[in-house]
């Protein structure tokens, strides 16, 4: 099974649940920025993971949501020269970029990592980032369409040149891309509503899951694949999954509602409102969906190394081609992770 992991471009997370475990992290600078990225890039590339998700927060009140992060595009440069054999995945809002000024950023890259680029169409929940940035928030379905959109002149442009396309969001008239990218461009997407299922099954060749409980991500995975035989496409699964990996499933269950038990009843409130331009996601009461921003403890691979394992392969299963998740839970990335690079 591929894997993957964030980037290290935010360094506030949210504070929903209160845990004595976690200390402020101020963000760094300069030559200890530089260095703390040469460290991470040796140490997922020691790890064998196979992808790197270099996401953006536009802005963020690192309370019921992650703080602010670095800018993606930039951190992805500097992933891009620390690391030799890690896939980039950058997050792309479109509305915040042009498809073509982006196309040319992205060939580039193309270029310093020697094809090991791609891209994630994000498009958008957050409505107060659009509203501080100035970028249209258009209607929830209505940021699907410019994301199609997105897409379809960056696939154009990476193989042909010159083009024009002439659309509702975007424009670009015999744009000749130089230098040329070497290597297939591959499309990688969030989101869990109608739009974003229907996007993936006619554009994209993968899709980034927030976590869930096995029955849920089961039935979104048959969903997503039966629209995509309307177009004769395969759409591949990456599952996000937080995992808390201790000696017995008894004690990691206890940890676990320890944190539900310090859920701030106020900033889960706020979470709820904050989400409220997501369909598909953040749509449920689980407990666990608040413990982290992208519900990765609902994918529950909570317990013993053994319980994790048999889970992961439980999703594997069932369709999940990559398990994204957070790294830093000493006992999984010694007994479970190597487990599931080599499935």
């Amino acid at each position: 099974m591929l894997t993957c992991t964030w980037a290290p471009t935010a360094f506030e997370g949210p504070k929903v649940a209160q845990s004595k475990l976690r200390e402020p992290r101020q963000m760094p600078k300069g030559p200890e920025l530089r260095d703390l990225i040469q460290r991470f890039s040796d140490r997922i590339e020691s790890l064998g993971l196979s992808h790197l998700l270099i996401a953006q927060r536009w802005w963020g009140s690192g309370l019921e949501i992650e703080g602010s992060t670095l800018d993606c595009t930039a951190m992805t440069s500097l992933f891009a020269a620390y690391t030799k054999s890690t896939n980039l995945v950058t997050a792309i809002h479109p509305g915040f970029f042009h498809p073509g000024t982006l196309a040319k950023w992205a060939a580039t890259i193309d270029q310093i990592s020697g094809g090991r680029w791609a891209i994630n169409i994000t498009s958008g929940w957050n409505l107060q980032e659009f509203d501080m940035y100035g970028v249209s928030r258009l209607e929830h379905d209505e940021r699907y369409d410019r994301s199609k959109e997105f897409i379809e002149i960056l696939k154009t442009v990476w193989s042909d040149s010159p083009v024009s396309y002439q659309g509702k969001y975007f424009e670009i008239n015999e744009l000749q891309l130089e230098p040329r990218p070497t290597s297939p461009l591959t499309i990688f997407q969030g989101g869990q509503s109608e739009a974003a299922i229907d996007m993936a099954a006619s554009h994209s060749d993968w899709m980034f899951l927030n976590g869930g409980s096995l029955e849920k991500i089961t039935t979104l995975i048959a969903k997503v694949r039966k629209k995509a035989d309307c177009h004769n496409r395969k759409i591949r699964f990456a599952l996000y999954a937080n995992p808390l990996c201790r000696r017995s499933d008894a004690e990691a269950w206890s940890e676990i509602k320890e944190r539900i038990n310090s859920i701030d009843p106020d900033l889960r409130a706020k979470r709820q409102l904050t989400t409220s331009g997501a369909q598909g996601m953040w749509a449920n009461d689980d407990d666990l969906s608040y413990l982290d921003t992208n519900e990765g403890y609902s994918s529950r691979l909570i317990g013993s190394p053994e319980t994790i394992i048999d889970r992961v392969e439980e999703f594997r299963v069932a369709g999940v081609d990559m398990l994204h998740v957070t790294l830093g839970d000493t006992l999984f990335e010694k007994a479970v992770l190597p487990q599931v690079i080599a499935s």
